[in-house]
């Protein structure tokens, strides 16, 4: 079974500073040692290589582009998955909920996956499992 790489969970797995940078690396290894295919979207990669480049540089993005994106099973958002993503942002209306999190949500939907490896609580809110769990 699939998990989802969200970009909180992917940034603190990169950033060793973060604080629950230890879980999260855990939790990547665990999917990794299960042989669990991680799934994530095209948007997540860009969100995640920003602000990898921005708050840290150019060397991390390197490192995320050479240690990290090679274990990811990547879907390229077309139109139809950016217009549902779309949607769901209008129709959600919250100013903390992005667009790069909507089509996350309904990519996972459509994909029917359930775990989450991320620390952003609208996964946990809209059902989904985070990996690590919230404390």
């Amino acid at each position: 079974m699939s998990a989802f790489a969200d970009t909180s969970g992917l940034y603190a797995l990169m950033v060793k500073s973060e604080e629950r940078h230890e879980e999260v690396a855990r939790s990547f290894a665990d999917l990794l040692r299960k042989r669990r295919v991680l799934s994530t979207t095209s948007y997540v990669i860009v969100e995640t290589t920003a602000l990898l480049q921005h708050r840290i540089g150019l060397e991390v993005v390197h490192d995320f582009e050479e240690q990290i994106v090679p274990f990811l099973a990547i879907e390229w958002v077309a139109q139809a998955l950016h217009r549902r993503g779309v949607e769901m942002l209008f129709r959600e209306d919250r100013r903390q909920l992005s667009l790069v999190d909507c089509v996350s949500l309904e990519f996972m939907k459509s994909s029917r996956l359930r775990d989450v490896l991320g620390l952003d609580p609208h996964f946990q809110e809209a059902g989904f499992r985070l990996l690590p769990p919230r404390k």
